[in-house]
């Protein structure tokens, strides 16, 4: 099916919504009507659809998998320290109020899967850049988030040895952690 026959097709996603993430440079293409984040080291994607209402609004499904503490640590985490920080990520990731550009009411799932953290958020526009800003400002978040949940003194592994890194070569090689 080429572009303009989607437009015309109003089950697909329209195509100001495929423009609108091609423009903004935080995503690429990713299945028909998917897109994955690029400007996060974390498993993040958006998917996009008219909203069920037909009024030209677009519903964006955010969905950012982190791992969980003792995934990316070299040294064993203790049971109550990674029930400690999943509850922490997970009061934070709720309170996420003021930091779109749409007036949105967010109720975030967050569920754990094995050693793996799944955030979903839902929202709902009908200006198709101002949804897609804001689902790329919720997958900021949550690295956001993650980011301000490690904890000092474990040797961490995979991406957040790397996050931890930027931070450092960014704030001027503090070593905290």
């Amino acid at each position: 099916m080429s572009e303009s026959e989607r437009e015309d097709d109003t089950a697909e996603v329209p195509g100001r919504v495929r423009r609108a993430f091609r423009d903004h440079g935080s995503f690429e293409p990713a299945g028909e009507d998917g897109w994955t984040a690029t400007t996060t080291a974390f498993d993040a994607a958006v998917a996009a659809e008219p909203a069920p209402e037909d009024d030209g609004r677009i519903r964006f499904s955010v969905t950012v998998r982190v791992p969980t503490l003792s995934a990316v640590t070299v040294d064993d985490v203790a049971d109550v320290v990674e029930t400690g920080w999943y509850e922490t990520f997970e009061r934070r990731v709720a309170d996420v109020g003021g930091l779109t550009r749409g007036d949105h009411e967010f109720d975030p799932r967050v569920e754990r899967d094995g050693e793996t953290v799944v955030v979903a958020f839902a929202l709902t526009d009908v200006n198709e850049r101002r949804g897609v800003d804001d689902a790329g400002a919720l997958v900021d978040f949550v690295e956001g988030t993650y980011v301000q949940g490690v904890i000092p003194g474990y040797e961490y592994t995979g991406p957040v040895e790397g996050l931890i890194s930027s931070a450092r070569r960014q704030g001027g090689g503090s070593e905290g952690f």
